[in-house]
């Protein structure tokens, strides 16, 4: 395959925006150049045209849920990551809870042989914790995998780990990454109970925030920073949701030196809880969307590096396992599609700058996960690209959704950014709403100290 060149373009790159080309050889970005004139030598069999378009590394989401195997009537690998490229994002990591759980060593390479066949992004796979499968996580191997997975609050899975001295084993013990959901499973349960003496399995669904309670996150999150500063392993908060929980973090400290990091989530960055009352269970998630200056404190976060990236907890399930009563409507929601666009939308309305959306979604988690040659526009690196049109919006419809499960708590919002194109390992897999499959994505790498 001969040398393609994007010309003309807007890069915005490492906190800068310039004009530029890039000549990208084979999988990748072989030199960056200002002058047009300079890309002539290179002799391009390919040009496109980026004027009036941005260009940016690929997103990197570090927290979906995919569903495969086992959940494919909610969503797989295949029609997730098609979504996802769709939107810009280029990598992913999916979480172990599946069915059957990716808890056992044999599990996990089955997934990543899953994700060879049939994904169109690259991915990794989070392996799970479980109260007694702790002989498997010591033989994780690091370079290979983005991290261990642990539950500390319930959740769609009910991967639960509880016993106190096996997470202590876990926190000295696992050899890479911890990545914790955490919620306090004794305080929801007990909120559960309260709320369903007074209301039973009808419980209005802005409740979900007081039930599954900012008390519940602070107090599962603290006890994740104990172990971390106790035994030493990196540690990484997903999906925090509340004001408290930045005081765990630390912004003065340089993102590859953190031993603790912090996720945010779009619709935590998007919703508070005055949208219970139209959106419902389109918006139930683990943990709950709180309090809009809970909302406020999450985009602060961002700007001040307590938080270091932002992801979707991408958790698609068919319109029936939700539009249910409150007990029985299930938690999570389909955000990858239009992730980007939502962060650069908040952009747009000047809670944040573009440069700040491709910092946190794209350089960000590269730097965090110490992933090997991806997340920025630099030479030598996988030509993991997008070329956004900042000024062709569009109105998200279940017409324009490629989610196996069909619907979006975005659906009615008009974006102001769109996607053109989308390149993986120097293939363009995505134009202007049109998909090559013919190559798929390859399994992430880890640079490990």
């Amino acid at each position: 395959m001969g040398r393609i060149a994007i010309v003309n373009t807007t890069i915005i790159n490492e906190g800068k925006r310039f004009k530029g080309c890039v000549i990208i050889k084979g999988e990748e970005i072989e030199k960056i150049v200002e002058r047009v004139e300079t890309v002539k030598q290179y002799a391009p069999e390919h040009v496109i045209d980026g004027s009036r378009l941005w260009l940016i590394p690929g997103v990197i989401d570090d927290h979906v849920h995919f569903r495969e195997p086992g959940l494919t009537h909610k969503g797989d690998i295949y029609t997730e990551s098609k979504a996802a490229i769709a939107g810009g994002v280029t990598s992913f990591m999916e979480m172990p809870n599946t069915n059957p759980h990716t808890t056992s060593l044999e599990l996990l390479e089955e997934k990543f042989r899953i994700g060879a066949e049939k994904s169109l992004a690259n991915f990794s796979f989070y392996f799970g914790a479980t109260n007694n499968n702790i002989d498997q996580i010591v033989k994780l191997n690091a370079k290979e995998i983005c991290g261990l997975k642990i539950f500390m609050g319930s959740s769609t899975g009910n991967m639960l780990v509880d016993n106190e001295e096996t997470l202590e084993k876990i926190f000295q013990l696992s050899p890479t990454l911890i990545a914790t959901h955490c919620e306090d499973e004794q305080t929801i349960q007990k909120n559960l109970e309260k709320y369903k003496l007074v209301y039973g399995d009808l419980i209005e669904f802005h409740h979900h925030a007081d039930i599954r309670s900012a008390e519940a996150c602070i107090l599962s999150s603290q006890k994740a920073v104990e172990l971390a500063k106790k035994y030493g392993p990196r540690l990484h908060l997903l999906h925090l949701s509340t004001a408290a929980e930045l005081n765990l973090l630390n912004g003065d400290v340089p993102l590859a030196e953190k031993r603790i990091t912090g996720e945010v989530c779009i619709h935590h960055l998007w919703f508070n809880n005055s949208n219970y009352a139209e959106l419902e269970w389109r918006i139930k998630c683990n943990p709950s969307i709180k309090n809009e200056s809970d909302r406020l404190a999450l985009i602060n976060g961002l700007k001040n590096n307590l938080l270091d990236v932002v992801a979707t907890d991408h958790a698609p399930h068919l319109v029936n396992e939700k539009d249910n009563v409150y007990t029985n409507s299930a938690s999570g929601v389909p955000m990858v599609q239009h992730s980007l666009l939502a962060m650069l939308e908040l952009s747009r309305k000047g809670y944040f700058t573009p440069e700040l959306v491709v910092n946190k979604m794209c350089h960000a988690p590269a730097t965090l996960f110490r992933i090997d040659k991806r997340g920025f526009i630099r030479e030598g690196y996988f030509a993991d690209l997008v070329l956004i049109n900042p000024n062709r919006p569009q109105l998200v419809t279940p017409e324009n959704l490629l989610y196996k499960c069909g619907w979006s708590p975005l659906e009615g919002q008009t974006l102001s950014h769109s996607i053109e194109l989308t390149m993986v390992n120097g293939r363009t897999v995505y134009h202007n709403g049109k998909f090559n499959e013919s190559i798929k994505g390859k399994h992430l790498n880890f640079n490990v100290l």
